[in-house]
């Protein structure tokens, strides 16, 4: 195993990830946009770069000086990450693991698995790019909707907002299901594979964000209600079975959402 990680995108997933790998004795080169934000990664151990993926710097070299790349960034600038891989190409990466969405799906009547159609978007064709090009193998991590921490569901809809689709169904993950996650691909070095991460459960959107107001001790929340409704449940099988993984916070209606 590698012990040496790029990790492209130290931010709300990214950071603590960063700080979880090296407990676990990885070297880690980080990447930021923010010059306050470098003083507190060097001092928790992350080797720091100021890197912007749409203003790519010489430091991008050093950066990538490591076997491994994570690439943990929400951006959808196709240019940008075709001159990402071009600089990937040059250097000493030859695995990478691409975080990317269930939003590449359509919505479905169907459970969606990892071999459903995907929308024609901006994030599948990111996902091609790392895909197709035969200088690394790429994982590629569809996450649901991401929470925990500072990402409470509750504050999702801010001011009263009504909440659509009340009887369609969430497809959520934790974030520290996200972190185990990627470190279990790590370890048990899964490479050239895509994955859906959601947990177990699928709620709807009624009884979630519910749940998700209460628990925050918030006013019930707003739903529109009489609307069409539109079904998308994303299937986490392929992931339990091929890194027999169990979810830390697989039902989503009996854990604490506002902690």
């Amino acid at each position: 195993m590698n012990k040496k990680i790029s990790l492209f995108g130290c931010g709300w997933l990214g950071e603590p990830l960063a700080y979880s790998l090296i407990k676990k004795g990885y070297s880690v080169n980080g990447s930021t946009t923010s010059e306050s934000k470098i003083s507190t990664f060097v001092s928790g151990g992350i080797n720091a770069f100021i890197l912007s993926l749409e203003n790519l710097s010489d430091q991008i070299s050093s950066f990538l000086s490591a076997e491994i790349l994570i690439v943990a960034i929400p951006s959808k600038n196709i240019e940008g990450f075709k001159q990402l891989i071009s600089f990937i190409e040059k250097s000493t990466i030859k695995k990478i693991i691409f975080i990317s969405s269930t939003s590449v799906y359509h919505n479905s009547e169907d459970i969606i698995t990892e071999n459903n159609p995907l929308k024609e978007c901006d994030l599948a064709n990111i996902e091609q790019l790392f895909h197709k090009n035969p200088n690394s193998e790429t994982t590629i991590i569809r996450f649901a909707g991401l929470f925990g921490y500072q990402r409470k569901p509750a504050f999702f809809f801010k001011n009263g907002r009504p909440i659509p689709n009340p009887e369609g169904y969430v497809n959520m993950i934790h974030r520290d299901d996200c972190i185990n996650i990627i470190e279990q691909i790590l370890l048990q070095n899964i490479w050239n594979e895509v994955f859906n991460a959601c947990a177990d459960s699928h709620p709807t959107r009624r009884d979630f964000y519910t749940k998700a107001f209460s628990d925050c001790n918030l006013e019930l929340p707003v739903f529109k209600e009489n609307e069409n409704r539109t079904i998308k449940i994303v299937s986490n099988q392929k992931l339990k079975n091929l890194l027999n993984y169990k979810f830390k916070y697989a039902n989503l209606l009996i854990m604490q959402l506002c902690s």
